[in-house]
């Protein structure tokens, strides 16, 4: 190996064994992404100086919210896989369809699956969209970290072959022991450390009056930062490259980035929404009461003082 390469530390791709049943680190990486973004999700609704007042859906909504886009992501990256990466194979094996386990996840299929999960629940319960999508999108960075370290880890995804002093040679035969970026590190740090951070702060600055605004950060920091790094990943053995050297990765953030544009673009356009500080979601303003009554019983008693 030349002194130039970093050494790939192997990892076990099976983090525990039960018998028949194994605990894999990417499924651990969906859990902690889906936990952890939970509970970063719970302080953000409950932090009412981020809204101007109450958010406009509670913490309770938002916990039965939880398996609605978890389904999503799941339901939602596998069959944008099967459509986008490898139709031809599972249209001749059926039946791997449902082998999650054996890995085939798509980013893109997911977020549609995350949108319709959202659509879906909002109309359900009630709830304000665009709210309940910021604060999805706002925690998702968390899970796509995760899972670009998962891929890591099991030594999948990697980049294209180079001579930089930090390429690592993957194991596996698909990876011909070349020298090549571990791209799945450059998405974590990008897609998910400082897509969160830029998230976070947009938050900070009062975006979540600006209901969609979220949204259209998110979507337009994933289709740049993706298709960025789409430039150092490997395309899928069974797709390659595609026009002028594009990439499936930037041919499905096109549409991405252009819906965040226009996601932004309508935020801002609207006035910045403040709730009454003492006023809980969805309740009609305390009105005085009917002084119509009030004045008239004051008329009768003075007419009955002059007529005395």
């Amino acid at each position: 190996m030349s002194p130039s390469v970093l050494p790939y530390p192997k990892f076990d791709p099976v983090l525990i064994n039960f018998g028949p049943f194994a605990i894999r680190w990417y499924a651990l990486a969906y859990i902690c992404g889906i936990l952890i973004g939970w509970l970063i999700a719970r302080r953000l609704i409950a932090n009412e100086r981020l809204w101007g007042g109450p958010a406009p859906f509670t913490v309770l909504d938002f916990d039965d919210f939880v398996l609605w886009v978890t389904l999503g992501i799941i339901l939602g990256g596998r069959t944008g896989y099967v459509l986008f990466y490898n139709l031809d194979h599972f249209l001749a094996h059926p039946s791997e369809i449902v082998q999650v386990w054996k890995g085939g996840m798509s980013f893109h299929g997911g977020f549609i699956g995350c949108v319709l999960a959202v659509i879906l629940f909002a109309l359900k319960r009630r709830v304000p969209m665009l709210s309940l999508g910021d604060i999805t999108c706002a925690v998702g960075p968390i899970g796509i970290f995760l899972g670009r370290i998962a891929n890591f880890v099991n030594g999948e995804l990697w980049g294209r072959p180079t001579d930089v002093p930090w390429a690592m040679v993957f194991p596996g035969q698909a990876a011909r022991g070349v020298p090549r970026h571990p791209s799945q590190l450059y998405e974590a740090a990008l897609e998910g450390i400082v897509l969160f951070a830029i998230l976070m702060l947009l938050i900070r600055r009062g975006a979540l009056r600006r209901p969609g605004l979220i949204i259209g950060a998110f979507a337009i920091g994933y289709a740049i930062m993706r298709s960025f790094c789409e430039l150092f990943r490997e395309p899928d053995v069974q797709l390659g490259f595609l026009w002028g050297g594009t990439t499936m990765g930037m041919l499905l953030s096109l549409p991405l980035l252009i819906a965040g544009i226009g996601f932004v673009a309508f935020a801002l356009r609207r006035p910045a929404v403040d709730q009454a500080p003492n006023q809980a979601p969805n309740q009609a303003p305390i009105q005085a009461p009917d002084q119509a009554p009030i004045e008239a019983n004051a008329r009768a008693q003075t007419q009955v003082q002059d007529t005395g």
